[in-house]
């Protein structure tokens, strides 16, 4: 799902790039079955320049990470 949203985007926003980073849960293993409470996971897709480009990559990556804090 992530790469097809980055996909998508990558087509309204042409010769420039892309970045996804989705933060999900997996609510069926917190509720249900196991009960398992770390059912969390991250993806990301990079497209364009913030693939091919070391400081755009990092730079993105670096935005994403700190928001938590």
């Amino acid at each position: 799902m992530t790469v097809e949203v980055a996909e998508a985007l990558s087509k309204l926003i042409p010769n420039h790039g892309v970045g996804v980073v989705f933060e999900a849960q997996h609510l069926c293993m917190k509720m249900r079955g196991i009960q398992k409470q770390s059912g969390d996971t991250i993806t990301s897709a990079l497209l364009g320049k913030f693939r091919d480009h070391h400081r755009t990559r990092l730079e993105f990556l670096t935005l994403i990470q700190s928001r938590d804090k």
